[in-house]
């Protein structure tokens, strides 16, 4: 137990104020949780406060329009998240009365509620002795205890988890805020060591608790470890958006209705290609399939250099083109209005800058 007490020590004197750190409430919990997979705290905390603010109570998030929703997520990434957010907070809030499953393995029946989530949940809120295993706790045990597993495969997961129970204080009395030697505590502990001690690249191992007994910095693996092989394929995808402005300076949006990238946002008129494209291949495209009712006054290439944009599998090269018509346009927005809606944010800053 001395690895756990050290580290339970540490994290005592060294934890963060985070404000779902201060209470117990699985609502504020899982929020935290699904906003910050993928997420720095840093870039999450603004939404953490705004959709709490927004949305105090697992109610509220369940009543709200998805296009809130999703607006409140603007810039946050990974939108197939705030979509089983709400539909989550529906079922929680309409079918068991607001109550979330207190232990983790119905807390998987949940839309959106993977392994980790509901572990975090389970231990967070009802600690619960389930371990959490993030990137943060494979980096912190591959490197004490120089385990060379590569954290790619399937198999990981589980052998990192059973390294971990093992290591965890089973003590589940009282509630996960009263004993400082308990799953929930160990948990946040392990998690914290490796956000702000054992981080990924160059971490100053000269100061660290375990630098007399972590088998990685004896051996100088530290840099080698954790392993992880798999590669992702990014996929390169060509956008050039219509920025169409009418007579009176109305322009044209549409839904992405399609299952993929953006899911439910808004976007402007697109047109997709297999490679950058230049003025006149574009220009036919427009004229040839868009605005036949309209006689086309202009069309400019907005930005000389395409905007690259990088999600975690795609890599997506944009250009925005401004096309002038004549007469009204059919379903034009204003400029005012057209701010209120959910927009991915490469297109959420383009709006904002012009």
């Amino acid at each position: 137990m001395i690895f756990s007490n050290l580290l339970i020590k540490w994290y005592l004197q060294n934890k963060r104020d985070l404000p779902w750190r201060n209470t117990t409430n699985p609502y504020p919990i899982w929020l935290s949780e699904i906003m910050l997979q993928q997420t720095r705290v840093a870039q999450g905390m603004p939404y953490f406060l705004s959709f709490t603010t927004a949305f105090p109570t697992v109610f509220d998030l369940a009543n709200a329009d998805e296009e809130k929703v999703l607006k409140l997520w603007q810039g946050l990434g990974y939108y197939s998240r705030a979509r089983n957010l709400h539909k989550t907070a529906q079922l929680v809030a309409y079918e068991m009365s607001g109550i979330f499953p207190d232990n983790y393995t119905d807390l998987l029946k949940l839309k959106g509620i993977g392994e980790y989530t509901a572990a975090a949940i389970a231990s967070f809120s009802y600690n619960e002795a389930v371990p959490v295993v993030d990137g943060n706790v494979f980096r912190v045990l591959s490197r004490y205890f120089d385990i060379e597993t590569d954290i790619a495969q399937a198999s990981a997961k589980k052998e990192f988890a059973a390294l971990a129970f093992e290591l965890m204080p089973k003590d589940t009395r009282g509630g996960a805020e009263l004993s400082e030697a308990n799953p929930a505590i160990f948990n946040q502990a392990i998690m914290e060591f490796g956000a702000l001690q054992c981080v990924p690249k160059s971490p100053n191992c000269g100061i660290c608790i375990f630098n007399e007994s972590c088998a990685a910095l004896q051996k100088k693996k530290v840099a080698e470890l954790p392993v992880k092989s798999k590669k992702l394929k990014v996929r390169n995808r060509f956008f050039n958006y219509l920025v169409i402005a009418d007579e009176i300076n109305n322009t044209l949006i549409q839904k992405r209705t399609a299952k993929g990238i953006w899911h439910n946002l808004y976007e402007f008129p697109l047109i997709e290609t297999d490679q950058t494209e230049d003025f006149n291949y574009i220009s036919e495209r427009i004229q040839k399939e868009f605005l036949q009712e309209h006689t086309i006054i202009s069309i400019q290439e907005h930005n000389e250099n395409t905007i690259i944009h990088k999600l975690s599998h795609q890599h997506l090269h944009i250009k925005f083109w401004k096309v002038t018509v004549n007469g009204i346009l059919e379903n034009g927005i204003d400029s005012a209005t057209l701010t209120t809606f959910p927009f991915p944010i490469v297109i959420h800053n383009f709006i904002e800058a012009n």
